[in-house]
């Protein structure tokens, strides 16, 4: 089994991001809890289809980057960052398929990620996410993230479904 990670270069790379973003989506909406708000979701699919067609610009070098992940040549699993402010970045769209899972992907898609984020001159990062993802709070935590507030402004109804963490790239 051979596992590499790397930093997205070329336009069929990010094609294979935006596939993995595209089965991101189904995963998401296959194990939506039903109590959760639907109205203002950015899991919405209009919205995240934008996104998807703006992903070389909203994480376009050198203030930002999308890592590929592939597990024996099929690719597995993505992240991306941008800037978020002076020194900080924010990474979202982390995802690894099923096939992907139990073989420590995530951590070296987030390495990698920390590792080119240090180099690109931030010294935090930052992130949110929907909370009945435990698994991923847990590798976070482990990751070295400590939970946040949430930022102001952000809405009401949506507090009790998101929590938000951050984590030093600095020793």
């Amino acid at each position: 089994m051979t596992i590499t990670v790397k930093l997205v270069s070329r336009p069929h790379e990010i094609e294979q991001v935006r596939a993995l973003c595209r089965q991101w989506l189904d995963w998401h909406w296959d194990n939506y809890p039903d109590d959760w708000p639907t109205e203002g979701n950015p899991m919405d699919r209009s919205r995240f289809g934008s996104i998807l067609d703006s992903l070389s610009e909203l994480h376009a070098r050198p203030d930002g980057g999308m890592f590929l992940a592939s597990l024996d040549g099929q690719p597995v699993g993505c992240v991306m960052y941008n800037k978020a402010g002076d020194g900080e970045a924010e990474f979202n769209r982390m995802f690894v398929t099923e096939a992907g899972r139990g073989h420590g992907i995530g951590r070296l898609l987030l390495d990698q990620m920390f590792e080119q984020m240090i180099k690109d001159g931030y010294h935090k990062v930052m992130f949110s996410s929907a909370i009945f993802l435990t698994y991923a709070k847990a590798m976070y935590e482990a990751a070295g993230f400590k939970s946040t507030p949430h930022p102001a402004g952000f809405p009401t109804e949506w507090k009790p479904y998101v929590y938000f963490m951050e984590r030093s790239l600095t020793a």
